[in-house]
């Protein structure tokens, strides 16, 4: 499990765990669209099963962003004197954006592994 959760945030192949699926690192800024590996470069496996495979990334991306959220407003709830205070809310706008790049690829990598071919 341990080792599983190391090779999702390592951006590892889920059936070699040596080949990248993303060109870049999973925390490497850019102002582009990631791109990712069609095939892993060791083992061959193909990310993207079908066409539309990833629309259901979109749902793991926004449990990601929930989580986000719910952690920035109980990190910075103690700073601030009513427990609903609209304050809160611009800062954990900012952070959601500034994690967005990161959950597209966290959710496709997450996705990928659900769907892992446990039979190779």
């Amino acid at each position: 499990m341990i080792s599983t959760i190391i090779n999702m945030l390592g951006n590892k192949c889920p059936n070699c765990n040596k080949g990248k699926i993303f060109e870049k690192g999973l925390l490497h800024f850019s102002f582009s669209f990631p791109k990712m590996h069609e095939n892993c470069s060791n083992c061959g496996t193909k990310f993207e099963k079908e066409p539309g495979f990833f629309f259901g990334a979109m749902f793991v991306s926004y449990g990601l962003g929930v989580g986000e959220a719910l952690m920035t407003y109980f990190i910075c709830m103690p700073f601030f004197e009513e427990t609903f205070d609209l304050r809160i809310i611009p800062i954990i706008g900012v952070v959601i954006l500034s994690l967005t790049l990161v959950n597209i690829k966290l959710s496709r990598i997450i996705w990928i592994y659900i769907f892992k071919d446990y039979s190779v």
